[in-house]
């Protein structure tokens, strides 16, 4: 999303921080990625953006969704997308969550572990689990292989037990780490649940659904892979190594490339000063109030509003609360006369912001506006978004 000349007037007279996201971005996103990968089921990860415009934009557009909690399925079954169309992805999940689950007719279940395979099958029977390897090494910038996923010799051992507990196995999930910026290592996944698939039909096992899980980047600062690009190495990883099979089910879990570039956070200047020869400026937005993954140094564009031309240099950027932890960058450039009441712009910020936000300190954090879906052709109609 792009700072047009309507976001800047919007900005100038609306409270920040906020985070302004436009739903024709979300569904450009949508229909790329399934235009990319033939036949896929995309499942969106609830916890991206859960705002419930979002929600319903995307289960317009026919969207599943990963969901990780008993909230976030109530969330979805009170706005009418049916339980048929969500998948329990978390594998740490609690019993009577599993159990709410299942009674309200979810019936997909991510596991990795032999106890949470015993718990789907207390609370869930009869279920489909699918088992979670970790992938690890990815050029990514999380890269999720300590907490969730296990290796390959263990799921083998996870498909045969879950056969054991009457459950239903039918197939393999992985994330190739958030933000992801290698489009072979969707390949080096698929290569590995091939070889599990194997393993399975050698004991009369025969499952068929992939979850390529999430991944998929956003263009922050580095240059990425593009969705299609990444849809011809998983299409032509399928026709390589699962060519003793009917082509399998595949599901995708997209979060941060549904949303992310469809949003801007706007945050406003309310300090700055110089201490001990370093420069700071502090904003009304830090990490606990929408930038908590600049902690894990995230480095969005930022763009200071009727500054972009303005000599820069270096500053220590930082949040309002009372809190050392919150510091957005030990260094970044920003324009050499920022000052009080400045509009600071976070580009490709319509993903893990809002969810984010906390009221530490009793401090509100930002609150989400929506263009219309509809292209504003005037300033007047810029006022017509909607916030939550």
């Amino acid at each position: 999303m792009e700072v047009t000349p309507m976001v800047r007037e919007f900005a100038k007279s609306t409270r920040t921080p906020f985070v302004l996201m436009d739903l024709k971005i979300v569904k450009r996103n949508y229909e790329r990625l399934r235009d990319s990968i033939p036949g896929v089921r995309i499942f969106y990860a609830v916890k991206a953006n859960s705002h419930t415009r979002v929600l319903k934009k995307l289960h317009d557009l026919g969207s599943s969704f990963d969901v990780a909690s008993r909230g976030e399925i109530e969330k979805l079954l009170n706005i009418g997308v049916p339980a048929s169309k969500l998948s329990f992805g978390n594998t740490i999940k609690k019993e009577e969550d599993i159990k709410f689950a299942s009674d309200r007719g979810v019936s997909f279940f991510a596991a990795d572990a032999e106890m949470e395979l015993e718990k789907i099958a207390r609370n869930a029977p009869n279920s489909k689990v699918y088992f979670r390897i970790a992938m690890g090494g990815s050029d990514s910038d999380w890269p999720l292989s300590r907490k969730f996923g296990t290796n390959v010799d263990h799921v083998k051992d996870l498909v045969v037990y879950a056969k054991e507990l009457c459950l239903n196995p039918i197939g393999v999930s992985f994330h190739v780490g958030s933000q992801c910026y290698d489009k072979y290592s969707w390949k080096e996944a698929l290569m590995k649940v091939a070889d599990i698939f194997w393993f399975a039909r050698l004991q009369g096992i025969r499952m068929n659904t992939i979850n390529l899980g999430g991944g998929m980047p956003v263009n922050y600062v580095r240059d990425i892979p593009t969705v299609e690009e990444i849809g011809e190495v998983i299409n032509e990883s399928i026709e390589e190594y699962f060519n003793f099979m009917d082509r399998p089910t595949l599901f995708v879990e997209p979060g941060r490339s549904m949303v992310g570039d469809a949003g801007i956070l706007v945050s406003r200047v309310i300090l700055r000063s110089t201490k001990d020869m370093k420069d700071w400026v502090y904003l009304d937005a830090g990490v606990f109030h929408g930038l908590m993954e600049t902690i894990e140094d995230l480095r969005y564009t930022l763009v200071v509003d009727g500054k972009e031309n303005t000599p820069c240099r270096s500053f220590t950027l930082a949040g309002p609360t009372c809190d050392s932890v919150d510091i957005i960058y030990d260094e970044v450039s920003l324009p050499e006369d920022i000052t009080l009441g400045d509009i600071v712009y976070f580009l490709n910020a319509g993903a893990y912001t809002v969810d984010y936000n906390t009221q530490f300190n009793g401090i509100e954090g930002p609150y989400e506006c929506f263009l219309d879906d509809t292209d504003l052709k005037e300033e007047e109609e810029v006022s017509q978004v909607v916030s939550n």
